[in-house]
């Protein structure tokens, strides 16, 4: 399947992966203050717009639960798994295939391990995967740039949270846009 650029509300996905209270302080400060504000937002979009928004949280018995400022936004826990990639856990991807969804957007932690894994296995399962560059982190800048790299050659689309959010409102002056809006800025 080639993917498509444009996302399409009725067919796309939220997905927050691994932002974990004992992994979060190994990210630079301003990369982790980027994962989370546009990770809320993502969020916050998803459950405006009507999309199923989906988290996950690795080995939390050593690595912790999803921090609270994107825990207390979810509508339902962070599915726990131990496969460094989402699409490599039974219990997720039954979740993600019970959703009906065949797009989808990813934002969190690390970029070059769990969410390039990710990104890999779901493209290859058939999903249309954008990865959103301004909410993923690794513990360096070069990890995150080449986990991104990985990522587009997987066959993932390498976007920016406001791009999809903008892309999945389609027009502004819509109840939606003025509820979505003020989440990105």
């Amino acid at each position: 399947m080639t993917p498509k650029v444009k996302l399409d509300r009725s067919r796309a996905a939220i997905l927050i992966v691994d932002v974990q209270d004992r992994l979060t302080p190994t990210m630079p400060p301003e990369a982790l203050a980027r994962v989370l504000k546009y990770g809320k937002a993502l969020i916050g979009a998803g459950k405006e717009l009507g999309l199923p928004v989906l988290a996950t949280e690795q080995y939390p018995k050593g690595l912790g639960h999803t921090v609270p400022e994107l825990r207390d936004a979810l509508t339902a826990a962070p599915l726990e798994k131990v496969h460094f990639s989402c699409g490599a856990d039974p219990a997720f991807a039954a979740a993600l295939e019970t959703t009906g969804r065949r797009q989808v957007v990813i934002a969190g932690m690390e970029t070059h391990v769990c969410v390039f894994q990710t990104a890999r296995d779901l493209v290859a399962m058939g999903y249309e995967v954008h990865v959103c560059a301004d909410a993923v982190s690794s513990r360096t800048e070069e990890h995150r740039r080449t986990g991104l790299e990985l990522c587009r050659e997987a066959g993932a689309i390498i976007t920016t949270a406001e791009t999809a959010i903008f892309d999945l409102l389609h027009q502004a002056a819509t109840p939606e846009f003025k509820k979505v809006a003020p989440l990105i800025k």
